[in-house]
């Protein structure tokens, strides 16, 4: 089979699972914070809540640019993690709370994805290079626009990696993108007030936005009025 007929099946194939993906619903995500009765078997449920995969076809060329595939490791994505792994692991109950008051605590510092790409030419997707083909911003729609405070390559996947964020593989770059939560002036990177944010990845060959939608609650200031997680242990694994 010659290159362009390969091409073009790859990108019809792509295209067609693009279509069908646009008839799924894409699951709303809830920012606020309290307590979880979550245990191990809901955690691919849970990753499945705060992933996005978004695609940068340019048809004309038969050319894949960039697919992305994100987490956004956010307060309830991990609680789950963290009882998912307290269950693998065999932790002890005091090692459990922990590791969960540690996890929950790094949501309050920063706002963090776990991060796969592919496509175009793979040296150009290292985001870690002054000659990336991109970009990355965390956005919402209040019109925010931040830049990392750090991106970190992750050269060499793990066990642990490939299994909680299992599109992580040998065909893709992976990276943990970090976001500070407030602007220098004290203001949010993602508004109170948003309806939506994500990360919007842009270059010379065109951009592409992952959007989380965010579940609408009827008190404004119920984010922030949870009771604090600190001493709090994962629900026992069933």
């Amino acid at each position: 089979m010659g290159k362009t007929a390969a091409r073009a099946i790859f990108v019809t194939a792509s295209l067609a699972a693009l279509a069908g993906a646009a008839g799924c619903t894409t699951p709303r995500v809830s920012m606020a914070e309290g307590p979880r009765e979550y245990v191990g078997a809901d955690y691919e449920s849970v990753l499945r809540t705060w992933t996005r995969t978004e695609h940068l076809f340019a048809v004309s060329e038969l050319e894949n640019h960039l697919t992305a595939t994100a987490t956004f490791e956010s307060y309830d994505f991990r609680w789950a993690y963290a009882v998912r792994y307290a269950q693998d692991y065999r932790l002890t109950i005091d090692q459990r709370s922990k590791l969960l008051a540690k996890a929950l605590e790094e949501t309050h510092q920063r706002h963090q994805f776990f991060v796969a790409l592919y496509g175009g030419e793979r040296k150009y997707n290292d985001l870690t290079k002054p000659d990336s083909a991109w970009i990355v911003r965390l956005i919402d729609d209040s019109g925010n626009e931040t830049a990392p405070e750090e991106i970190t390559a992750i050269t060499k996947p793990n066990a642990l990696e490939r299994t909680y964020f299992p599109y992580s593989t040998v065909h893709r770059l992976a990276f943990r993108i970090r976001f500070p939560r407030s602007t220098a002036d004290g203001r949010p990177t993602i508004s109170p007030s948003a309806k939506w944010f994500g990360l919007r990845f842009a270059g010379a060959q065109g951009n592409s936005e992952l959007v989380w939608m965010i579940e609408d609650t009827a008190d404004p200031d119920a984010r922030s009025d949870q009771p604090a997680m600190a001493g709090v242990t994962p629900a026992p694994a069933r």
